[in-house]
Formats: C-alpha cells, sequence, structure tokens
C-alpha cells in the first residue's frame, strides 16, 4: 500500500481504541495498537503488564502476535500505529522495534502518536537499522 493512501486517521483511532483495553495496574501506562494486514483487516494490541514483569508484553508485539496467531505470515503487514498517553507521540521499545523488523518489511511505515493530534512517521527499518536477522538460508 501506498503511504500516501494510509488510512492515518482511522489507524491511530483504532489504537487509542485498543489502548482503553490495557491491563496494566502497576505502571498505569497504557498502550494500544494496531497493525494493518495486505488484506485490509486490522488487529489490535494492548499492553498487558504482569507481577513479573519480563511476563509483560507490548501493545505492539500483541498486535502482530494476534495477526500470526490468526493465520497472517511475515510480510502480510502494511502499517502499524501505536498510541499512548503521553506529550510527544510514543516510540516503540527495542524488542517491539526487533519484532517488528523480524514480521514487517523494512520500508512498512509505522504512525507514533499519542492522544493528542500530533503523529510521527517512522518505517519499521528507521526505527531499528541493522535489526538481528538469521542469515538468508541460501547464503
Amino acid at each position: 500500500m501506498d503511504p500516501d493512501q494510509l488510512p492515518v486517521d482511522e489507524l491511530l483511532q483504532d489504537a487509542r481504541d485498543a489502548r482503553l483495553h490495557a491491563y496494566a495496574p502497576y505502571s498505569r501506562f497504557q498502550v494500544g495498537a494496531v497493525v494493518l494486514t495486505r488484506d485490509g483487516r486490522r488487529f489490535p494490541g494492548c499492553n498487558v503488564e504482569n507481577a513479573a514483569y519480563g511476563l509483560c508484553n507490548c501493545a505492539e508485539r500483541t498486535a502482530l502476535f494476534a495477526a500470526i496467531a490468526a493465520g497472517c505470515r511475515p510480510g502480510d503487514f502494511t502499517a502499524l500505529a501505536v498510541v499512548a498517553d503521553t506529550s510527544a507521540p510514543v516510540s516503540p521499545c527495542g524488542a517491539c522495534r526487533q519484532v517488528m523488523a523480524e514480521l514487517c518489511d523494512a520500508a512498512m511505515p509505522v504512525l507514533l502518536g499519542h492522544l493528542g493530534h500530533q503523529v510521527q512517521h517512522a518505517t519499521v527499518g528507521g526505527l531499528l537499522p541493522g535489526s538481528f536477522r538469521l542469515p538468508d538460508a541460501t547464503e
């Protein structure tokens, strides 16, 4: 999908809506995300915390993992939007960036937002240059 044809406002609203489902009793930092597939499906995600912090999962990974669980495959994604209650657009953590690098094309748009109207446009590759990758099986 051409980045100029992305339904930016709709994706950011979907991420805002997903944020309302977050389970964040420890940090109270609710994050929502939505991933858009090539066939037009949207998979929402929210962060889910746990008293054992290593077991927490971010909204971006929740959305991507839900899509994979529904049968999507790496490369099926055309955009991801993420929103939090921050003063400026929120940015994915390193773990989410690595998962995006594994499952999404480097040129895939990532929309960074917050509860206001400011949006920062990024790409998966721009968020994590030099990401860890398995060697190409043909090498």
